[in-house]
């Protein structure tokens, strides 16, 4: 499908930073916290991710669209993105597996974007000056009036958004399979691949609404406790890292990922802070220190755990639940990715890491983290 003529479109940061370009998408107007993300391949998947609630996601990779959209890799049932920047969207779609272009998806759901930007420029900015708000509008042809409405949008520090983005009644994906295990699963903002990661091994889930209370938990007799990604600030997930603290002194196993890491480093007791512009991207190098391997990731975060003693080597510290350990580590920027918490015997009894193991699409280095949540509840179960 060739490319129509687009109407002239203006993007606007807090900082009065002002660049202009093409409407991509819906016309109209949108607000929101600039973010870049650094995958070259899996728009359709971040578009969908509800971790980017209220985001305005800038793509580095130049060319988007290529391959158009699809029914079959959406990470939710919906696109969650504030506003869209790309430079170079394709003219045309080019894929067997398409069923539509991304320039009809993004207007069809009503997603406000901007084409024909210098992304490099602008990455750059965001980098240096640190993530912020900003305002796509192409009914706006004074950057100043812009301006204003985006300093009057709201920030993303305090943001309690898990809420606006989880279920709003259970559901059940059932085990592929026989059945070995059943796992509660809150809803801070699920993808579609993860609990299809744990059913493939041969798991029930259980997907709770966020605001689910311990009861509701452990109404589903569950052999383990999972808390998935999502957006917002963790400052303001105090009920769900009570129901984490609930879990953790019945013994039950826990996996949690991204937000779920963020909630757990707080129901152990550590701080939360705001990264300058996060990790986003399926390009991220981090490594295990439990087995000195790196691995490349998919990520998405802006906040992240404050350890209470500072650079490496990362020192154990005790909580009422047992002994807290940094498992993982970002090798950028040493930020903490990962947590463990272990028994007076040593034994491994919840584990977290900040970033996506699902990797939909891409990379796949971290999904024996999924193994080892089996193998945290198969040795639970037997003693």
């Amino acid at each position: 499908m060739t490319m129509t003529t687009r109407a002239p479109a203006l993007l606007v940061l807090e900082d009065g930073r002002t660049f202009r370009g093409e409407s991509y998408g819906a016309e109209g107007e949108t607000f929101g916290e600039a973010v870049f993300a650094t995958g070259m391949t899996g728009y359709q998947e971040t578009l969908t991710d509800p971790s980017y609630h209220r985001q305005v996601v800038v793509q580095t990779a130049p060319h988007i669209g290529n391959t158009g959209v699809n029914d079959e890799d959406p990470e939710s049932g919906r696109i969650w993105v504030a506003g869209y920047v790309v430079r170079d969207p394709a003219r045309r779609v080019s894929s067997w597996r398409a069923r539509r272009s991304l320039d009809e998806e993004l207007a069809a759901q009503g997603v406000v974007g901007i084409s024909g930007v210098d992304t490099r420029a602008l990455t750059r900015h965001l980098r240096e000056r640190g993530a912020m708000r900003a305002g796509i509008s192409s009914i706006e042809t004074d950057p100043d009036a812009l301006r204003e409405r985006v300093l009057a949008s709201p920030q993303m520090s305090g943001a309690e958004l898990a809420g606006e983005v989880s279920t709003q009644e259970a559901y059940v994906v059932p085990a592929a399979g026989e059945r070995r295990f059943t796992v509660a699963a809150l809803d801070l903002g699920i993808k579609t691949m993860t609990p299809r990661r744990m059913a493939e091994r041969g798991i029930e889930v259980h997907v709770l609404p966020a605001w689910s209370t311990l009861e509701d938990v452990l109404a589903v007799r569950p052999d383990g406790l999972f808390l998935s990604n999502g957006p917002g600030d963790p400052e303001t997930a105090e009920a769900q890292a009570a129901v984490l603290r609930g879990a953790l002194e019945r013994d039950l196993p826990f996996f949690g990922i991204c937000f779920g890491n963020q909630v757990f480093g707080r129901a152990l007791g550590f701080g939360t802070y705001k990264l300058g512009y996060g990790h986003r991207g399926i390009n991220q190098p981090v490594q295990d220190l439990t087995t000195g391997k790196a691995e490349v990731t998919a990520h998405n975060h802006g906040f992240a755990v404050k350890w209470s003693t500072d650079g490496r080597p990362y020192a154990p510290v005790e909580t009422p639940y047992g002994t807290a350990e940094v498992s993982h580590v970002c090798l950028n920027d040493d930020v903490v990715e990962g947590l463990v918490l272990r028994g007076g015997d040593g034994a491994l009894k919840a584990f977290s890491v900040q970033y996506h193991p699902e990797a939909a699409a891409g990379p796949h280095d971290a999904a024996y983290l999924f193994d080892r949540f089996v193998e945290l509840m198969e040795r639970r179960r037997e003693e």
